[in-house]
C-alpha cells in the first residue's frame, strides 16, 4: 500500500505530506534513505486507534522539494520545516515519532520547542549528547557518516555496480529497491547526503540541552548502525518521564521489520497519560 498525500508550502519549499484520520495529532518523521512511505504500516493502525497522523516527506526526500546545497539541510532549517508545517495545519502541540535522522530531528524539536511536543518516541537514535558519548562501539558503527562527507566521490561510489555500496550498507534489506529507485532521481542522493554534511559538526561538537518532555526510546538488537549504549544513556539527559524498550528480531528498520510490535507499543504509549 502506497500512502497518498498533498503538497503544502512551508519554509520556502514544497513539502509532500500525508494526513489521515481524526483526533490527537501524531507526526511521524523518517530518516535516510527513507521517505514517508516507511511508515505505511503504522499510519492505518494509528488512524484506527483514533489519531490524526501527519507524515511529511522531509526536505530532499520522497516527493518533497530538494533544494541544492548543504546549507539548505541544517537542523535549524529542518526544525522550521516541521514547526512551520504544524503552524500551517493549526497544530499547537503534537506527539512526535522519529526514526534515524528523523529521530535526531525529533530530539532537537523536543529540546528546543518543548511547548510544541506532547511526548516524543525516539527510535534507534538517542539524545544528541548520549550519541556523542556512545563510546568506541558507536564511533565504529558510524563510519559511513564520515565517508558521506566527501562530495561527488561518495555519490559515484554509491551508484557503482548497481548500488552495491548501499546494498552492503543496508545488508540488502527488502526495502532496497524502493530506496534505490528514490535516490536514483536527479539530485536526490546528494540531498539525502546533505543531511549528514550540513550537521556533522553540530552532532559531534555542540552541547545540547536536556529534554524536558516525556520520551520513549526504542532500539532494536539487530541495529548495525546504532549501539544500545547511546540510546540507554539518554536517560541522563531527559528531565521528564523516560521509558526504554529493546526490540528483538528487527534490523535498524523497526517499522518495516516488526510493524505489529511497533504499532502495539506506539498505541499503548500514546494512550497513556504521561506526567511531566
Amino acid at each position: 500500500m502506497r500512502l497518498r498525500g498533498q503538497n503544502i508550502a512551508v519554509n520556502s519549499i514544497r513539502l509532500h505530506v500525508i494526513i489521515e484520520g481524526n483526533g490527537p495529532e501524531v507526526i511521524l518523521l523518517h530518516g535516510f534513505p527513507d521517505s514517508a512511505q516507511v511508515w505505511r504500516n503504522q499510519v492505518p493502525a494509528l488512524v484506527q486507534a483514533g489519531y490524526r497522523v501527519i507524515v511529511p516527506d522531509l526536505r530532499g526526500c520522497g516527493d518533497s522539494d530538494a533544494p541544492a546545497g548543504k546549507a539548505n539541510y541544517t537542523l535549524d532549517t529542518l526544525i522550521k520545516d516541521v514547526t512551520g508545517l504544524m503552524d500551517h495545519l493549526g497544530i499547537k502541540k503534537a506527539s512526535l515519532v522519529g526514526h534515524d535522522w528523523g529521530a535526531i530531528l525529533g530530539w532537537f524539536i523536543a529540546i528546543e520547542h518543548p511547548e510544541r511536543v506532547d511526548r516524543y518516541v525516539a527510535m534507534s537514535v538517542g539524545h544528541p549528547t548520549s550519541y556523542k558519548k556512545g563510546g568506541i562501539e558507536q564511533k565504529l558503527r558510524s563510519w559511513y557518516a564520515y565517508a558521506f562527507q566527501v562530495p561527488v566521490i561518495t555519490e559515484i561510489a554509491a551508484r557503482t555496480f548497481n548500488w552495491l555500496l548501499m546494498r552492503i550498507l543496508t545488508k540488502n534489506h527488502p526495502e532496497i529497491d524502493q530506496w534505490i529507485d528514490d535516490k536514483s532521481r536527479p539530485g536526490r542522493l546528494t540531498a539525502g547526503l546533505n543531511w549528514y554534511r550540513a550537521n556533522i559538526l553540530r552532532m559531534l561538537f555542540s552541547s545540547t540541552k536536556h529534554a524536558r518532555v516525556p520520551i520513549f526510546g526504542i532500539w532494536s538488537c539487530g541495529d548495525y548502525f546504532l549501539s544500545e549504549r547511546q540510546m540507554k544513556l539518554s536517560t541522563l539527559y531527559v528531565d521528564a518521564p523516560w521509558r526504554y524498550e529493546r526490540i528483538k528480531n528487527s534490523s535498524h528498520w523497526i517499522q518495516l521489520d516488526v510493524p505489529e510490535c511497533l504499532n502495539t507499543l506506539l498505541i499503548e504509549y500514546l494512550a497513556q497519560p504521561v506526567g511531566r
